[in-house]
C-alpha cells in the first residue's frame, strides 16, 4: 500500500488540533496510556509499560503510516501544541475497498470536553474528501458508553455487535459496531 500523508494543513478547529507524534510527547502519552479507563477500552494488548516503550510505540506507528496501514496522530490543545490531550486515528485502513476504522482516547484532563467528538469529526472529513473513502468504522466495547456518545454525536449508525471479539483480560470482551458513510456526518 502507498504511504498514507499526514493532513496538510493539520487537522483543526476551535477544540482540537490533530498533529503528528513527537518524542517529546512520550511522557504525557505514557502517562496517559497508564490510566485504567484508557487501559480498559483501548488496550486489548499490554500497553507501554515505559517512556522508553512507549517511543517504540512510536516508531511502530510511523512505521504502520509508513506502509498505508494507519495514521495516528496526537490531539492537542490548537495554540498550544505542547498539550497533548490524547490520540485520533484511522487504522485498518483498506483503499481498495473504500474503508477504514477511527479510534481515538483521551487523556483523563481531557474527558467530556468534546475533544474526541471533534477529532472524529476531523478525521472523518478528511478521510471521506482526502482519502475518498466510502465508509468509515467506529467500534467500542459494549460498556464504553462515552464512546458510543461519541459515534452517535458523530452520525455514526450503531450497526451490531460482535459477541466475544476482542481479546482481552483473560477473556474476551464484546465489541460494538458503528459505521458512517459520506454525507451522514454530523
Amino acid at each position: 500500500m502507498a504511504e498514507l500523508r499526514f493532513p496538510a494543513p493539520p487537522l483543526t478547529d476551535e477544540v482540537v488540533l490533530l498533529r503528528p507524534w513527537r518524542e517529546a510527547d512520550a511522557p504525557a502519552a505514557f502517562l496517559a496510556f497508564s490510566d485504567p479507563v484508557v487501559q480498559r477500552f483501548s488496550w486489548p494488548q499490554a500497553p507501554p509499560s515505559s517512556e522508553e516503550d512507549t517511543r517504540r510505540y512510536f516508531t511502530e506507528l510511523e512505521e504502520a503510516r509508513a506502509a498505508g496501514e494507519e495514521l495516528n496522530l496526537a490531539l492537542v490543545r490548537p495554540g498550544d501544541a505542547g498539550v497533548v490531550l490524547g490520540g485520533g486515528s484511522l487504522y485498518d485502513v483498506r483503499p481498495g475497498q473504500g474503508c477504514a476504522s477511527v479510534g481515538y482516547w483521551l487523556a483523563p484532563e481531557a474527558r467530556g470536553r468534546g475533544a474526541a467528538t471533534h477529532a472524529v469529526r476531523l478525521l472523518a472529513r478528511w478521510a471521506f474528501t482526502e482519502l475518498g473513502l466510502a465508509r468509515l468504522e467506529l467500534t467500542c466495547s459494549r460498556d464504553n458508553e462515552a464512546s458510543q456518545r461519541v459515534a452517535q454525536r458523530c452520525g455514526f449508525a450503531r450497526e451490531g455487535v460482535l459477541r466475544s471479539h476482542v481479546p482481552c483480560e483473560g477473556g474476551h470482551r464484546d465489541t460494538v459496531v458503528y459505521g458512517l458513510l459520506p454525507g451522514e456526518l454530523t
